[in-house]
């Protein structure tokens, strides 16, 4: 047998070889893989502010550590329930697109290779300068569209205003002129322009106004004012109700007496009515609206406002459907279901 021969290593091979050894020695032992790395960085320091303008600010922080290496930061402002984010690959940043006047709330944290997120750094709470000295324009007049004994719904044409405006406040003029706030309607989103006041007395007469703020602190002059005089408490009263039903539809005759001790002198009644009912025809009373579509509201016609103690008042309706009238009321006061 002939021995096995091995062939000489060639000079180049060598040198490649040995310049890979060598490299090796002088980087040292290779760093952890991030794969295999749980330690979360340490929280940024406290964040302070460099510059500011009216709509951008520059902030810094003190780095955070981590045994292998942070590789960024997170960067948050919170403005009311909204927020948005930022990354940078330093302890600083700057920030631009912000509003005038509006308080944001700044937090870090810092990131390493593995994704581990450090604790949020102390949050900053900023107010940007302001950059409007115009304020919105006065909101249109009050109208009281629906009236009950303890609430009243008020709407108006809303203000104009020339970058963002923050909301509307609704006052109850005092005697003598004096201001009370009663609502306040923040437009951050926008919401139309119409709100609630409740709490109010029965039978008692009201005067309201509003006025606009928007998000640089200027407020609008008041809109012309509204008076509106509540109803009396809701009345007890008794119903009975006749029904004649087809497949599709019915005609309802509806017998509502006052089994209260004060007159009723004008009156709204609603009952449970589909959006998909159609009235076809209605006597005794002239429709209002349909509340949230699931609710039809009629009122009084101009001979039957009065309903006297122990007073009837009569009204029929042919609807579609085959939801009858129930859950009937009087000037929100909740009518029962009377004897035959």
């Amino acid at each position: 047998m002939h021995p096995i021969r091995t062939r000489p290593r060639s000079r180049a091979v060598t040198l490649v070889v040995a310049a890979l050894v060598a490299a090796t020695a002088m980087l040292g032992p290779s760093p952890a893989y991030a794969a295999d790395d749980t330690e979360r960085p340490t929280a940024p320091g406290p964040i302070t502010v460099t510059a500011i303008d009216t709509t951008s600010v520059e902030l810094t922080w003190a780095a955070s550590t981590d045994n292998v290496g942070v590789v960024g930061y997170a960067v948050s402002a919170m403005f009311e329930d909204n927020g948005r984010t930022w990354s940078t690959g330093t302890n600083s940043i700057r920030i631009t697109d912000l509003r005038p006047s509006r308080t944001y709330t700044f937090g870090v944290a810092g990131l390493d290779a593995a994704g581990n997120r450090s604790p949020s750094s102390p949050t900053l709470r900023v107010t940007m300068p302001p950059g409007d000295t115009q304020p919105p324009s006065a909101p249109g007049q009050p109208v009281a569209y629906d009236v009950a004994a303890t609430l009243v719904w008020l709407r108006w044409a809303p203000s104009t205003e020339n970058v963002v405006l923050d909301r509307y406040e609704v006052y109850r003029v005092d005697a003598g002129g004096q201001l009370t706030l009663v609502r306040e309607l923040y437009q951050f989103p926008p919401r139309p322009t119409m709100t609630q006041v409740s709490g109010l007395t029965p039978n008692t007469t009201y005067t309201f106004v509003v006025r606009a703020r928007d998000e640089a602190g200027n407020w609008s002059a008041l809109s012309p004012p509204v008076t509106v005089t509540t109803l009396p408490p809701p009345p007890s009263c008794a119903v009975r109700t006749v029904v004649r039903q087809w497949s599709d539809g019915f005609v309802a005759y509806l017998a509502v007496e006052n089994t209260g001790t004060t007159a009723v002198n004008g009156w709204t009644m609603t009952w449970r009515f589909w959006a998909s009912q159609q009235v076809r025809a209605l006597w005794g009373a002239q429709v209002v609206d349909r509340p949230d579509n699931s609710y039809l509201r009629v009122r009084n016609t101009s001979h039957n406002a009065l309903i006297r103690p122990g007073g009837t008042v009569s009204l029929g309706v042919i609807a579609s459907g085959t939801q009858l009238p129930e859950e009937i009321t009087l000037n929100g006061g909740v009518c029962v279901a009377a004897d035959e």
